[in-house]
């Protein structure tokens, strides 16, 4: 019978009133762990079939497949690095060695933002995509959204953004109505959409919903706190999950605050915090097994409260851009492995980056990415960057700032063509906004291979 992929779920307006969207949230973790393992063995028997890229990473570890029947046995794998997909999508574009479907098969793609220029492209078979499509959901659940509820959109919808339209399809998916205006369509659009639709969640970036409250009175003559929104889903950055900014967030539109956290190359988002709001669950622990590495020893430590290290995740039931023993980056405290809400995957606080990633008003944004665009436009530029990063940890709301030295010869007096031209350049291809200052050739020392060589906390000169 050929595969159909299903834009709603059919039981969609019945789970109103249910405790979880799916029973595994609740299913007690030896039951999960049987239906880990089995989907373990069948995605080795796959990928051993399909693809190219892990039968060459196997043999180099000299691992069989068949010896990966457990969760302790993926610890034979070597991890997969993001450095090994970019490697992989420049052999064989567009989506690499690591495809292991037919492009027959393929029916969407997304992209994420690469460590170089490129982005990192994504397929998804239609059994991917209602995968993803079924985890969206999970997590838009526990967050707090409803069948039926109108949800206002103020992630990018830029396309290709996995924020866009994946999220949008999620919440089509569960039954709710997206109102698919993005924060790409500005503060003033979102606002008079939200007096409009009156939707009872919101989904976006925390200090971007919190400056959409903070512009209602202009835009609208009244509160945020007034039109009648009751949920907040917070996600792409950190601030849901601290305090004060929560705090500010159901000060300002009067309504509860939760958080998620996914990304592209496993899904849209895998991690949701409950009504309880002290930590995200994974809530699709069937979809994928987590794994948590010490970064300092190199160890596979337990999920236990307090516990805090690197995210290694491995896909199980993928077909078309599946990854093993993927190093996410995210770095995370446990915060409990229980709840009253009765979900049974640890709940987490995602607390920084093991990489040099920065965050752009929700955008993930990498400096070597940044860098490569800039030694593209050699001659104009010397090819020669430096971010500053004069904010506290790896997130900002504004524009980031770049000093690129022009190219030798270059007259001053263009500059402001220049610049222009480098915004929109990093704009189109990394789908963020920069503030470009240019400076003569050999005002700074050529890098080495060290990547924190692209980025300063400061500059004395900067405005």
């Amino acid at each position: 019978m050929q595969f159909r992929m299903r834009f709603r779920r059919e039981d969609a307006a019945d789970k109103v009133n249910d405790h979880f969207w799916h029973p595994v949230e609740g299913t007690p973790l030896e039951e999960v762990r049987r239906i880990q393992e089995e989907r373990l063995r069948d995605q080795m028997a796959y990928l051993k079939v399909n693809s190219t890229f892990y039968q060459e990473k196997f043999a180099e570890a000299g691992v069989e497949f068949g010896d990966i029947r457990t969760i302790e046995d993926l610890q034979k794998l070597p991890y997969t690095y993001k450095t090994e997909i970019r490697e992989s999508l420049a052999a064989e574009p567009p989506f690499g060695k690591h495809r292991a479907a037919p492009m027959a098969d393929i029916i969407q793609m997304q992209a994420s933002s690469g460590t170089t220029g490129s982005p990192a492209y994504v397929a998804l078979t239609e059994s991917d995509a209602e995968m993803w499509h079924e985890m969206t959901a999970r997590c838009f659940f526990a967050n707090g959204v409803r069948p039926g509820d109108m949800v206002l959109h103020a992630f990018s919808l830029a396309k290709g953004f996995v924020g866009g339209i994946p999220v949008m399809q999620g919440l089509q998916y569960m039954g709710a109505i997206d109102v698919p205006v993005g924060a790409d369509g500005g503060a003033e659009r979102l606002l008079r959409a939200c007096a409009d639709t009156r939707p009872r969640c919101i989904v976006g970036a925390p200090n971007f919903v919190l400056q959409l409250a903070e512009k209602a009175p202009e835009v609208l003559g009244c509160k945020a706190s007034e039109l009648g929104v009751e949920r907040v889903v917070v996600g792409g950055e950190p601030g849901g999950g601290i305090p004060a900014i929560r705090a500010k967030i159901e000060a300002a539109w009067g309504a509860k605050c939760t958080e998620m956290l996914g990304g592209t190359d496993l899904g849209v988002t895998y991690w949701a915090e409950c009504d309880a709001q002290s930590g995200m669950h994974m809530v699709n622990m069937d979809y994928i097994i987590t794994e948590l590495l010490n970064p300092e020893s190199g160890e596979i430590i337990p999920w236990k409260k307090g516990a805090e290290g690197e995210m290694i995740y491995t896909a199980i039931g993928r077909r078309a851009s599946p990854l093993v023993r993927f190093r996410s980056g995210d770095y995370i405290e446990v915060i409990d492995t229980e709840c009253s809400c009765g979900r049974t995957g640890p709940k987490i606080r995602c607390t920084g980056r093991t990489d040099d990633m920065l965050i752009v008003r929700g955008a993930n944004v990498f400096p070597s990415a940044i860098n490569s665009v800039i030694t593209e436009m050699v001659p104009e530029t010397n090819g020669v960057m430096r971010i500053v990063a004069d904010f506290e940890g790896h997130t900002t709301q504004g524009a980031l700032k770049v000093i690129v030295e022009r190219g030798p010869g270059r007259d001053p007096s263009d500059d402001n063509a220049l610049k222009n031209k480098i915004e929109q350049r990093l704009r189109d291809a990394l789908v963020f906004r920069a503030d470009i200052r240019l400076v003569a050739p050999d005002t700074f020392e050529k890098p080495g291979a060290a990547k924190v060589a692209f980025v300063l906390r400061k500059y004395p000169d900067l405005p």
